[in-house]
């Protein structure tokens, strides 16, 4: 009874198609995740008693446009729906194997390893549940090389991997194992020839990012598996940016292991999944000892709420990624035409070709990042990853392109989703294109590339 109570009043909350009124602003891409919400009589008087949001010194007028699902995307509501019981009803302790509220837990979280592994054409006891791609990156990475020490002692990435891959690696440099970072073109992608020269007798692993977090490049997934398999070098990629969103199969990859996140495809956060080759056999060392759940390599009582969720994300996710990828292309066009069609200077970073559609990293010539993106307040971008936004410093990512310095210090990562609306890209295409102009009007250097002076053939003098 809790439970139907309790989803009632989230969905008559959150669920109204009827729509905001203007004052609000509905161009929350997290309130569209439950169909446009129309406030609530206290979220009504909530908004009346106070003029605006204000927050860390920043005043808004209502909620901004969401376009960082690239950060974290909101959670659908029918994962929800199906994490709903197992909060309030079925709260049983999937390793409990005496009574009914262990045993109906323990079948859920195998449904949705099932679901999980359904997605990447994976067998379900090829899936270990984890807190999520970080953790999951650090098994794998670490993992592998602490079991195989004896005989491996060489890892090869990419300079452009997330912060948890490059930071694994950097750890097990100080235990003496050697590391190789390939560089990328200035599309992103790496050089398969130089992957070839660079795998040794000693290699004991390759990882590969699939989807890049920060410039949306897709690596050449498939050759890399190839040449892995071919030198028989266990195969790593993080995939949390591309689960759900491509196609995904861990057989035609030639993938040994594989990270995966809940809250990046609509799900839960604090919840992800490792894929690891049963045949032939990958083997890791537990990164955290403990009970031994998880087939000993991830011990500790799995959340089964969260479990539940990621499994049914997975499950919306390959029913809706064909229509997704159409729509969201479709709005990344939008968007992307929208901005060239006022401005000049617009750079697209990494390739145009190879990309997924709903990640579009911008760089605006002659503006300066910070001031864009206090001036885009009302927009919810980012400047890169999540995981390295307090930095000042330019992306190591957009560095590892070639990108120029200032160019990389104008970047914005625009990030389309499930739920975003036509009506919130022509309102960013709008909030951008006056931001850049007005810091552009305030701009000497901008002055002088209008009236054609090379700003690169300046000798700039010291004082």
């Amino acid at each position: 009874m809790a439970t139907r109570l309790l989803a009632s009043k989230l969905r008559e909350i959150y669920s109204s198609s009827r729509g905001c009124p203007t004052r609000f602003r509905a161009l929350s891409t997290a309130a569209a995740a439950v169909a446009r919400a129309e406030p609530s009589p206290l979220q009504q008087e909530q908004y009346e008693d106070t003029e605006g949001i204000n927050m860390k010194g920043v005043k808004i007028s209502g909620r901004p446009l969401y376009l960082d699902v690239q950060a974290t995307t909101p959670i659908d509501p029918k994962v929800l729906d199906a994490m709903l019981p197992f909060y309030l009803s079925r709260y049983g302790n999937p390793h409990s194997r005496t009574h009914l509220y262990g045993w109906e837990s323990d079948l859920a979280v195998e449904k949705a390893r099932a679901q999980v592994a359904a997605l990447i054409n994976a067998s379900p006891k090829e899936i270990v549940f984890t807190s999520g791609a970080t953790e999951s990156n650090n098994i794998s990475v670490k993992g592998i090389m602490h079991f195989y020490k004896d005989k491996k002692r060489h890892v090869i990435t990419t300079q452009t991997e997330h912060k948890c891959v490059l930071d694994s690696c950097r750890h097990l440099q100080q235990e003496g194992f050697d590391v190789t970072y390939l560089p990328v073109g200035s599309d992103g992608i790496i050089d398969l020839d130089r992957l070839r020269s660079a795998i040794r007798p000693d290699t004991g692993l390759v990882s590969v990012m699939t989807v890049n977090n920060e410039i949306g490049v897709i690596q050449p997934m498939e050759e890399i598996g190839q040449i892995c398999k071919e030198r028989n070098v266990p195969f790593h990629t993080d995939a949390a940016q591309a689960l759900g969103k491509i196609p995904l199969d861990v057989e035609r990859m030639n993938v040994s292991l594989m990270s995966l996140s809940g809250h990046k495809i609509y799900g839960p956060k604090g919840v992800g999944a490792l894929y690891m080759r049963r045949r032939p056999r990958i083997r890791v060392e537990p990164q955290m000892n403990g009970g031994g759940q998880e087939r000993g390599i991830r011990s500790g009582t799995v959340p089964t709420p969260l479990v539940v969720g990621m499994g049914a994300a997975c499950e919306v996710a390959m029913k809706e990624m064909e229509y997704d990828d159409k729509r969201i292309s479709a709005l990344q066009r939008r968007l992307l035409d929208g901005i060239n069609a006022k401005l000049d200077g617009v750079v697209v970073n990494g390739s145009s070709e190879r990309r997924y559609a709903g990640n579009l990293n911008l760089s605006f010539a002659y503006v300066e990042g910070e001031s864009l993106l206090m001036g885009l307040k009302e927009v919810a971008v980012s400047s890169g990853s999540a995981c390295t936004s307090a930095s000042l410093e330019p992306s190591y990512v957009l560095r590892a392109l070639g990108v120029e310095e200032d160019m990389a210090h104008t970047s914005i990562r625009y990030g389309i989703g499930r739920f975003t609306t036509e009506a919130e890209i022509d309102r960013a295409v709008e909030l951008t294109v006056r931001q850049v102009e007005k810091l552009r009007e305030m701009s000497p250097l901008y002055e002088m590339v209008k009236e054609g002076i090379d700003i690169k053939s300046i000798q700039w003098a010291q004082h």
